[in-house]
């Protein structure tokens, strides 16, 4: 990204690929914000970004939250959701309603409402990058939450970058693979077996790291004739 004096807010910005977005970002030169629901996690972030970062609080399933978040916020140019809780890895029978609602709240209804809290703020010129997963091209046995949350992102993401053009916003969408961060503690039993394992199997010949996906939100929001675009970064997954 181009040193800018540009103001990214990155919601999920305090750990893994949101946290590596707003690092790369600000030390680009953009005046970053990240955010997330834990305060002592927020302030930790920012207090390690490089220049003018600053972190917020805010619950993306608590849309007073989310309101106040953006109504406090002021100006700014380019929105980037990553927030997003363990993935639920449960087959259909085995799923309670209410776990399957939980993680639509924060993994679709979090952005869903973050974008529409956000719009009065965007300048014109700006854009939103929104996050999915190769579970909406590609589930695995036992994933319909998961595919089914970043399949309705995409649908959101094209359906935007459509209804936003005339505002001049752009809207995009990341669609990582494996990438290697925390999430997956507790997720899985031995997440570096988990990593080499996956990795293994991939023409890149290893998982993503958390700067190989900052790379393709910083790519997205800097590249003023993307939009309605869905970035697949797999390593090749999606090849073999």
């Amino acid at each position: 990204m181009t040193p800018n004096t540009k103001k990214i807010v990155v919601i999920g910005g305090t750990s893994g690929m949101g946290y590596a977005v707003a690092e790369r970002a600000a030390k680009d030169g953009a005046h970053v914000v990240v955010a997330s629901r834990d305060q002592e996690r927020v302030d930790a972030a920012a207090s390690r970004l490089p220049g003018t970062s600053e972190g917020r609080r805010i619950d993306v399933t608590d849309e007073a939250s989310i309101a106040a978040f953006f109504a406090g916020l002021g100006e700014f140019d380019h929105l980037v959701h990553t927030a997003g809780d363990t993935l639920l890895l449960k087959g259909i029978e085995e799923l309670t309603s209410a776990e399957a609602r939980a993680a639509f709240e924060v993994r679709y209804w979090g952005a869903f409402l973050a974008v529409r809290h956000a719009l009065p703020g965007i300048r014109p010129g700006g854009s939103i990058v929104l996050t999915s997963g190769v579970a909406a091209t590609r589930p695995l046995p036992g994933s319909p939450i998961p595919a089914s949350t970043t399949g309705a992102i995409e649908s959101l993401t094209r359906a935007l970058a459509l209804d936003l053009a005339p505002r001049g916003i752009r809207v995009n969408a990341v669609r990582p693979g494996v990438v290697r961060t925390e999430l997956w503690d507790g997720l899985v039993p031995e997440p570096e077996t988990f990593f080499r394992s996956q990795g293994s199997a991939l023409p890149a010949g290893r998982v993503g790291r958390p700067e190989d996906a900052a790379a393709a939100y910083l790519f997205l929001l800097d590249n003023p004739f993307a939009t309605g675009t869905v970035l697949t970064l797999d390593g090749g997954g999606s090849i073999v």
